[in-house]
C-alpha cells in the first residue's frame, strides 16, 4: 500500500494553522489528484483543500472542527488503492473501514515516534490476523504523543519524553501544543513549569548575550558548551518571533469572561509579533481633497460608462502604486542584517469584515491602470466579505492601505504588517477652514476645503524619518495635482 500524506497546507504568510471545517470525503471514498476532498477555515479565508495523488482515502486523523498547525498530516491516501482489494465502492468502503478502526485503536503508527508499528492488512478476504505491537503503550501516552513535527523537533533537542508531559497536552485530544513544551521548559512565566534532567531550563535574561557589549563580564562559551548555546538561543529567537503568550489578570466580581475566537486569537497574535518584530514609527501629513473631488466629479460619467465608481480609497492605491516606485525602501523588508527590495508592488487593501479583518492583495498595482484598480478592489472586497477569497489572494503583500476615516476616523496609527516596511491609513475627508496662499500673488484667503489626515506607520529599521516625510510629501503632491486625464 503507498501511502500518501495529506498535510495542513500554508495558505497565507501569517497563516500558522487552520480549522477542519469539513470533511468532503470518507474514509474508503476513491479520490482523483486535484480532486476536493476538505474545506480548511482560517482567520483570513475558507478553502478546499485537493488530494495531492489519487487512489482511496484510507485515514482520517483530523475531525470535523479541530483545530491544526500547519504541516500536520491529516489524512492518508492509498494511491494503489486499500491493499489489492476489489469490488464495489461500499465493500472497499467498508474494508477501509475497518483498517481505520483498527489503526485507530491503537493510534497512528506514522505519528508516533518510536511507537506501534502495523503490519500490512490482508490481500484477501480471510480474517485478519491479530495486529503486532513493537512496543505496548497506553492511549493517553499515545494522545500526547501526537503532535506537530515543530514540537517533535523541539522535544528532540531538549531530551524530552512527550510521554512524560503529564497534565500537559492543552491540545486538541491532550496533544501537546508548542506553548505546552515551553512551559515545561521554563520558558512560561506561570507556574507548573519543571525541570528536565540533561536540559538547562529557557533563560530570557541570557537573550542580552546576543547583544554586542563593551565590557562583557562573562566571556562567551567556548569549546562543547558553544554548540548548546547557540542552539538555546536559536530556538528561543524562534519563540520570540513565533511565539504569544498573553499575559492572564484576575477576575473580579461582576466582570464577565469569553474565550476569544479563533479570528479574535489569531488577529491578536498577528499584531503582538508584528510589534515585537518592527520598531514602528508614524508621521503624519493633511491633504487637500479639494482638487481630486472636483476631478471626480467631471469625470463620473466617462468612468460610469466603463462600470465603476472611483472611490476615494482607489484613487490614493493609484497614487501609493506610483509613488512607492520612487521609493523603493517602503516596498522592502528587514531579513537578518539585509533589506530585501520587492520587484513588485503588491498592494494590500485592508477590508472590515465586521467583525475582523482581513487583507486582500492586489499584485502588479503599479501596472495597473486607475479604472482596473478601482475593479479589483471591488471584486476582492466583495468575495472577502462572502468568504470566498483564494489563499494566494492575501499573501505576498509588500504595502499596506487602509481607510478607517469611511468610519469616520480622524486619523490612525496602525500596526505595520510583519514582512513589511509601510501602511498607510487614511483619515475621513472632512471640511476645514483653512488658509490659502494664492501661489502667483501671494495673497492670502481663507477658505473651505475638503481635507483628510494620512498617517504613514514604518519600520524604522529601514525606513528613516526624511524618508516617510518625502514619500508623504510626494504622495501629497501627486494627489493635489491630480492628472484630469488619468486612466
Amino acid at each position: 500500500m503507498a501511502r500518501i500524506e495529506v498535510p495542513m497546507p500554508q495558505m497565507g504568510e501569517s497563516i500558522a494553522e487552520g480549522t477542519v471545517s469539513k470533511w468532503l470525503k470518507k474514509v474508503g471514498d476513491p479520490v482523483e489528484r486535484d480532486e476536493p476532498i476538505l474545506e480548511i477555515s482560517t482567520d483570513k479565508v475558507d478553502a478546499e483543500i485537493p488530494a495531492p495523488q489519487g487512489g482511496i482515502l484510507t485515514e482520517v486523523l483530523v475531525g470535523e472542527g479541530e483545530m491544526v498547525e500547519v504541516g500536520t498530516i491529516l489524512a492518508y491516501i492509498d494511491s494503489e488503492g486499500v491493499g489489492s482489494r476489489t469490488g464495489t465502492a461500499s465493500e472497499v468502503r467498508r474494508a477501509a473501514g475497518d483498517s481505520i478502526r483498527e489503526i485507530t485503536a491503537l493510534g497512528s503508527s506514522e505519528n508516533i515516534d518510536g511507537g506501534e508499528r502495523l503490519d500490512p492488512l490482508p490481500t484477501t478476504g480471510s480474517p485478519a490476523p491479530a495486529v503486532k505491537r513493537v512496543k505496548e503503550s497506553t492511549a493517553e501516552e499515545r494522545l500526547r504523543q501526537w503532535s506537530t513535527p515543530i514540537v517533535r523537533r523541539m522535544a528532540k533537542e531538549h531530551g524530552v519524553d512527550l510521554a512524560e508531559l503529564e497534565g500537559y497536552g492543552s491540545g486538541p485530544g491532550g496533544r501537546v501544543t508548542k506553548q505546552d513544551l515551553l512551559k515545561y521548559l521554563g520558558g512560561d512565566e506561570g507556574e507548573g513549569a519543571q525541570p528536565i534532567p540533561g536540559a538547562e531550563p529557557y533563560d530570557t535574561e541570557s537573550l542580552s548575550s546576543n547583544f554586542p557589549q563593551k565590557e562583557p563580564s562573562v566571556p562567551p562559551p567556548t569549546g562543547s558548551a558553544a554548540p548548546a548555546v547557540a542552539t538555546e538561543l536559536s530556538e528561543l529567537w524562534k519563540s520570540f518571533y513565533g511565539q504569544v503568550q498573553h499575559q492572564e489578570f484576575p477576575v473580579r466580581e461582576g466582570d464577565i469572561v469569553e474565550t476569544m475566537d479563533r479570528v479574535r486569537r489569531l488577529t491578536a497574535e498577528h499584531m503582538v509579533l508584528a510589534k515585537r518584530i518592527a520598531p514602528h514609527v508614524h508621521s503624519f501629513i493633511e491633504i487637500d481633497f479639494s482638487e481630486v473631488d472636483r476631478i471626480r466629479q467631471e469625470n463620473q460619467q466617462r468612468w460610469s460608462e466603463q462600470g465603476v465608481r472611483v472611490s476615494l480609497t482607489a484613487l490614493v492605491a493609484w497614487g501609493v502604486s506610483r509613488t512607492l516606485l520612487e521609493f523603493p525602501m517602503l516596498n522592502a523588508t528587514a531579513s537578518g542584517n539585509n533589506v530585501i527590495y520587492r520587484g513588485n508592488v503588491n498592494l494590500g487593501i485592508a477590508v472590515d469584515l465586521d467583525p475582523g479583518l482581513i487583507v486582500p492583495v492586489i499584485c502588479d498595482s503599479d501596472d495597473l491602470s486607475l479604472v482596473e484598480i478601482v475593479k479589483k478592489i471591488v471584486d476582492l472586497a466583495a468575495r472577502a466579505r462572502a468568504r470566498q477569497l483564494e489563499p494566494a489572494e492575501i499573501q505576498d503583500g509588500t504595502f499596506t492601505i487602509t481607510n478607517p476615516g469611511v468610519l469616520g476616523t480622524l486619523a490612525g496609527m496602525p500596526i505595520v504588517p510583519k514582512g513589511t516596511a509601510g501602511i498607510l491609513a487614511v483619515g475621513e475627508v472632512v471640511k476645514r477652514v483653512v488658509a490659502i496662499s494664492e501661489p502667483d500673488t501671494g495673497v492670502d484667503s481663507i477658505e473651505v476645503r475638503k481635507r483628510s489626515i494620512f498617517t504613514l506607520g514604518y519600520d524604522h529599521r529601514i525606513v528613516d524619518g526624511a524618508d516617510a516625510a518625502r514619500f508623504l510629501v510626494r504622495l501629497k503632491q501627486l494627489l493635489e495635482e491630480f492628472p484630469d486625464d488619468a486612466q
